[in-house]
């Protein structure tokens, strides 16, 4: 088997990326089987692509990503017996690579998506790219693929909805054997710690349930972490933690109670749940706006909580702050869900078997 991840971004960059593809690398080298990857983003306009700015070079890098792209698909793609689509194969215009791939040279491929990446949603910072996207590419992307892995069911519901030959439900894990463990370190008299971690683009979800932090704030005591690339609003009181690949783990084992709030939109509907796995993988106990993929996640009031109002909000979070024994069992049994379901271990066979059934379509009888 020789395979090809076609990418959006530079390898250790995007936790989409890492999650999804990146971190099944060593069970493909211990299964010695071949790969490549090739990413649209070279790392220099990967530096630059999200911050204010820079538009000539942010246009050069993407020139240099369809260029990259061009050689791949029309000379390239031969030594291939397998082909893996993350989101992606170029981020503007249609989806003219995948149409080459799968229509004029016939090579079936996998569909990798965590996200609802077919709805409108730029960064500040690009909004100049918007009539560029097509994200009505998403539905062919769907149908020429031979399998689809999508993250929750919301995204597989999108599928076959959009024609998909065949879906396997991938849900985005974590390696709970080696990198996530439980913390052990924590201190019976440090003052609680309310966490939440996330980028940029996902700020405005920690921003939904500021009247509920400044409330809670003014009966109990606790600190709110927050992991990010870009500080929160200065409204909420915070202990902010620039994030870091090597020590996100660590830092995230310093909270007691994981938060993961979402707006009441659609776009939401399509996200993974991939923070309450985190918190979760970690002992943490997590709440959670409700989502249909969360509520798989989480078995409500038993390894966590789903809420959908303030008041909801207000409540849970009081009741685990005043109650350590309840966090402490909540966070034992969040573990145990997660290496069941959402563990690298426990998908690892469901990785494997997309990529032989993809082989064996693209392999002459």
């Amino acid at each position: 088997m020789n395979i090809l991840f076609i990418v959006p971004y530079p390898l250790e960059k995007a936790p989409s990326q890492r999650f999804r593809i990146e971190q099944f690398f060593p069970l493909l080298d211990k299964e010695n089987i071949q790969y490549t990857t090739a990413p649209f983003i070279d790392a220099a306009t990967w530096e630059i692509l999200y911050g204010k700015g820079s538009q000539l070079k942010k246009v050069k890098g993407i020139l240099g990503g369809y260029l990259r792209r061009l050689k791949l698909i029309l000379f390239e793609t031969g030594k291939y017996d397998v082909f893996v689509i993350h989101r992606e194969a170029a981020p503007l215009g249609p989806p003219i690579f995948e149409w080459i791939l799968a229509k004029i040279l016939k090579k079936k491929y996998i569909f990798d998506y965590d996200d609802a990446i077919w709805m409108p949603k730029i960064s500040s910072a690009n909004r100049f790219a918007i009539y560029l996207r097509c994200f009505w590419k998403t539905k062919f992307l769907c149908r020429w693929a031979y399998i689809n892995t999508p993250g929750n069911h919301f995204l597989e519901d999108y599928a076959k909805r959009s024609g998909a030959k065949k879906t396997i439900l991938l849900p985005t894990v974590v390696d709970a054997e080696v990198r996530y463990r439980p913390a052990t370190h924590k201190k019976p008299n440090e003052v609680l710690k309310i966490g939440w971690t996330g980028s940029h683009s996902t700020l405005e979800y920690l921003e939904t349930i500021k009247n509920v932090l400044l409330e809670l704030k003014k009966t109990h005591d606790f600190k709110l972490y927050v992991i990010a690339d870009v500080p929160p609003s200065k409204e909420l009181e915070h202990e902010f933690i620039p994030w870091n690949a090597t020590s996100e783990i660590e830092q995230l084992k310093l909270f007691d109670i994981g938060i993961m709030p979402l707006l009441k939109e659609s776009f939401g509907e399509g996200k993974c749940g991939f923070k309450l796995i985190q918190y979760m993988a970690v002992g943490i106990p997590g709440i959670a706006s409700y989502t249909r993929a969360n509520a798989h996640i989480v078995d409500h009031a038993v390894n966590g909580y789903i809420c959908n109002t303030d008041e909801e909000w207000l409540a849970t979070l009081k009741g685990l702050i005043e109650d350590k024994n309840k966090r402490d069992e909540m966070g034992r049994l969040a573990r145990e869900k997660v290496v069941t379901f959402y563990s690298l271990k426990s998908q690892e066979h469901v990785f494997l078997d997309a990529l032989r059934q993809c082989q064996a379509a693209n392999t002459p009888t």
